[in-house]
């Protein structure tokens, strides 16, 4: 079993705290079938290696899920030189993110060198890299065509309305922000402003679906033309099956199928991974 990033470092009163869909996540990159698809794609037969694949989560929280990929990059993608980006609406998360894929790395790289030579342990250490978390909405700073491995663990709950995206101008929420503004704050303005950070993590419209669809309108536009993919997570509320329909229905070779699911009620939610790409 593959080790489960350590986001002990996350401040969870402001950031999703890693839950069923973030472990199904896990579960379906990792699970036999996936990874031997993704070999498949981003593995060269040519002696002349294959540019290095850009994983980008959007929507990072704390940083679980890229972290886990590009930390067992070895295993998932027989390849180990991932360069990881990551984009969050609150700055919190992207701080977080960077330390969680860093330290996710660096753990993985130790345990490979410490195990010692076997035909399962004799991997080279991995060089794979965090390159950076962006505060940013959805895929905003990406540049067209240039994303290989796309997350995203959207805030997928049906509700009224979606909560108003943080300003570039409002105070941090990282831990030495607590810390100084512990005393400034009453207790019911620290629940206020912890709440709505929160509901940036699961409040998804209509349907559930309205974050959702601003980034699946996008996925054309960032992903490689050639080998990009994207995970998208939905729950039964946001209709997959008719998701899924739509986006085979964009032409040019797009294809979407489920690649893993909760397999029983997770809370009130049933849960799926949705890959999506081009053939």
């Amino acid at each position: 079993m593959l080790p489960t990033p350590d986001t002990s470092h996350v401040p969870f009163d402001t950031i999703y705290e890693p839950s069923e869909d973030s472990y199904l996540f896990l579960d379906t990159l990792s699970s036999n079938s996936e990874s031997a698809w993704l070999r498949s794609r981003f593995t060269s037969p040519s002696p002349s290696p294959s540019p290095s694949p850009l994983a980008v989560e959007v929507g990072c929280g704390s940083g679980v899920v890229l972290a886990f990929l590009t930390a067992n990059s070895q295993h998932i993608l027989g390849r180990r030189d991932v360069l990881a980006l990551a984009t969050d609406v609150n700055r919190d998360a992207c701080i977080a993110t960077q330390k969680t894929v860093t330290k996710a790395v660096h753990e993985r790289q130790s345990t490979q060198q410490d195990d010692g030579p076997s035909d399962a342990q004799n991997e080279k250490a991995s060089t794979s890299i965090c390159l950076s978390a962006v505060t940013a909405n959805l895929c905003t700073p990406l540049r067209p065509g240039t994303v290989d491995i796309l997350l995203f663990n959207p805030p997928y709950v049906p509700t009224e309305e979606l909560p108003t995206l943080p300003s570039s101008t409002q105070p941090s929420t990282s831990s030495s922000y607590l810390e100084s503004s512990s005393k400034e704050l009453s207790r019911s303005a620290k629940f206020e402003r912890d709440s709505y950070y929160l509901s940036l993590t699961y409040a998804g419209g209509q349907d559930g679906m309205e974050t959702t669809e601003r980034l699946l309108d996008a996925i054309p536009e960032v992903l490689d033309p050639d080998r990009g993919v994207a995970y998208v997570l939905l729950c039964k509320q946001n209709r997959p099956e008719e998701v899924k329909e739509r986006i085979r229905g964009w032409g040019g070779g797009w294809r979407a199928e489920t690649v893993g699911n909760s397999g029983v009620q997770a809370g009130w939610e049933k849960l799926v991974i949705v890959r999506i790409w081009r053939v």
